[in-house]
């Protein structure tokens, strides 16, 4: 019995549904592509006009100006954000942008600056950050983008240390802000002896930065009984080593000209913030201080930690650690917050814990 024959209808209909499919697909495929394309701002950096500059003598320009919770101690906190702002017509950020403001208040403070609270007061400059395309991209005009973005930061360092003459002081930037920490602390701070001595600890949170610094007066931390040094990582899961071969063969570091060029064949710096060593023997997961996912927390109200979650050890330059089988430490959000620094953090009490260990024996060589 022979079967009728299509329509003219029929064959639209299925013309369309093949169209559709491809269609999708092709989105599901390339929707990387397709939105970075739509974040390239598609102007030569050299001839972008920036957003105007922020006046580090308003409050405005601040997004945390001399915070201090009922419980804080005698340190002041310098604390310099991550990527909060994804781009489409910026290389840099314009202060006051509301979605990028919102993220950093919601996700970025209550996770990364949340640990250094009881340390002293937080000051946490808006600055003109190098746009989420910056991270994605080892185009020319990226590099020169971010390393504008280390001129804002390091005027309002100037105004932070007028404000702070005296006493401890703690400096800690995830992602991007560790980024320009890590040459600020070279430009500002390592050829100052005075200065260098009130350094409690610099911490270059989620950021590859050489083993060998260009600082050498400011080394890696290789325990929790020195002061003056640098504890830095870049987490990557232990079952992920393609997220790890990317992370090192794409990574920028500083040269001493102030450009960002390829890590290359240097290795990286670990400090495991379990342990605040260099050590890179394993480190079991009894001994993880405890995470949290602090977002939309409201500020001054400690998280709940979970701890003995995580173990971890310091591995070809990177932290490489156990993903805990926890919802809440499961990334979530748009495409472009899961590219940005993660929506909880892994190691709050043990960056807690340390930055509490070192300012106690920072206090006692200079106060007791």
């Amino acid at each position: 019995m022979k079967r009728p024959a299509l329509t003219l209808r029929q064959y639209v209909g299925w013309f369309g549904l093949i169209v559709v499919f491809v269609l999708v697909a092709g989105v599901a495929l390339w929707r990387g592509d397709i939105l970075k394309t739509w974040l390239d701002p598609k102007v030569p950096f050299q001839t972008y006009t920036p957003p105007p500059a922020p006046d580090y003598a308003e409050p405005s320009a601040w997004a945390m100006g001399e915070v201090r919770t009922s419980n804080a101690g005698p340190a002041a906190v310098f604390f310099v954000h991550s990527t909060t702002y994804d781009g489409g017509r910026d290389w840099n950020g314009p202060i006051g942008d509301d979605a990028a403001d919102a993220y950093l208040t919601r996700v970025v403070l209550p996770n990364y600056a949340g640990p250094f609270a009881q340390a002293g007061a937080i000051s946490a400059p808006r600055y003109r950050q190098a746009s989420l395309y910056t991270r994605l991209t080892l185009r020319e005009d990226a590099r020169e983008a971010r390393a504008f973005a280390y001129g804002d930061v390091a005027d309002a360092f100037d105004v932070w240390l007028t404000r702070h003459p005296t006493g401890p002081l703690v400096m800690a930037g995830v992602e991007q802000g560790g980024e320009i920490l890590e040459r600020l602390l070279r430009e500002k701070v390592a050829g100052d002896p005075a200065l260098r001595r009130r350094v409690v600890a610099a911490y270059l949170i989620d950021v590859v930065s050489p083993a060998t610094p260009l600082a050498p007066q400011l080394p890696a931390c290789r325990s929790q009984a020195e002061t003056a040094c640098l504890v830095g990582w870049s987490p990557v899961s232990d079952d992920n080593d393609g997220a790890a071969f990317r992370r090192l063969k794409r990574a920028l570091v500083w040269d001493a000209r102030g450009r960002l060029v390829e890590l290359g064949d240097r290795p990286a710096l670990c400090v495991n913030p379990v342990t605040g060593s260099t050590d890179t023997a394993p480190v079991d997961a009894r001994r993880h201080r405890g995470a949290t996912n602090a977002t939309g927390l409201e500020w001054g109200v400690h998280p709940a930690l979970m701890a003995r979650e995580i173990a971890t050890q310091c591995e070809r330059g990177l932290l490489r650690y156990t993903e805990p089988n926890i919802e809440s430490l499961k990334p979530t959000g748009t495409w472009s917050d899961r590219r940005k620094s993660r929506g909880y953090n892994l190691f709050y009490g043990d960056m807690e814990r340390d930055v509490q260990a070192r300012l106690a024996v920072w206090s006692a060589r200079h106060i007791g």
